[in-house]
């Protein structure tokens, strides 16, 4: 009897660790040739591909990607690509149709996309998506994107969703945003080089986790010129204790 339970023992050990959330780094790349000179464009996807508990992993898997589509696209809208593949495809295609209607002209196209696990624990999973894309203009545009997830249950977390009070938390991060780039109080919060919509201070889109604490960052455009570049604020824990649910 005692081998049985022995058994059954290991057999729920190796499912457990068959759910285990992990990742496994996957690249993706495509390159045309079609009338193109030196450098032909060329799109590279490097990222991590969640694995172990089904849901879980499809849950993630499935916004990673929904994400890569808003970031990789030419025209009004996404492709309506349903795999990696297919959506590096669609990208070098539109190159091909448009060289195809104007072959005189010279088309640079690239973007490269890599994908990483920024931050981990038993109640956060922080991914980050580092791409840049070129299409035409006077340069390509570089940004990054904070994917967070439950790692339980592999749903997204919405920035509102990390506070106790969002509200709080955003007129103490104006304080400390004031006080990093020397705005005075009484002074609109774009009375120096920044460009926030309405004069009004707001929180950025992308928040990463790191191990000295979470990162306000504003890309490009958001709130100040391309040339001023990317904005960031530190935030340490010790500092958020009042403020941050998740850690």
């Amino acid at each position: 009897m005692k081998y049985c339970f022995y058994f059954i023992g290991l057999l729920l050990l190796f499912v457990s660790c068959q759910k285990k959330l992990s990742f496994e780094e996957t690249t993706y790349n495509r390159k045309s040739t079609y009338l193109c000179d030196d450098k032909c464009p060329e799109i590279n996807v490097m990222i991590p591909i969640a694995k172990g508990d089904a849901e879980v992993s499809d849950s993630i898997n499935k916004k990673v990607f929904n994400v890569l589509k808003e970031i990789v696209y030419f025209g009004e809208k996404p492709y309506n690509a349903t795999t990696y593949d297919s959506l590096l495809v669609a990208f070098i295609n539109s190159y091909e149709k448009l060289k195809g209607e104007f072959p005189e002209d010279k088309f640079g196209w690239e973007a490269n996309i890599e994908g990483s696990i920024k931050y981990q624990t038993d109640s956060i999973l922080n991914i980050e998506i580092n791409h840049y894309t070129y299409t035409g203009g006077a340069h390509g545009y570089q940004g990054m994107r904070s994917l967070l997830f439950n790692p339980k249950t592999g749903k997204n977390i919405e920035n509102q969703e990390l506070f106790k009070n969002y509200k709080e938390f955003e007129a103490f991060a104006e304080k400390k945003f004031r006080f990093q780039f020397k705005i005075p109080a009484n002074h609109g919060i774009n009375a120096t080089k920044f460009m926030f919509e309405d004069d009004k201070f707001q929180l950025p889109l992308n928040m990463f986790f790191t191990d000295k604490g979470l990162l306000l960052y504003y890309n490009r455009y958001e709130i100040a010129s391309y040339a001023d570049g990317p904005q960031e604020l530190l935030l340490t824990y010790d500092e958020l204790k009042g403020y941050l649910l998740f850690k």
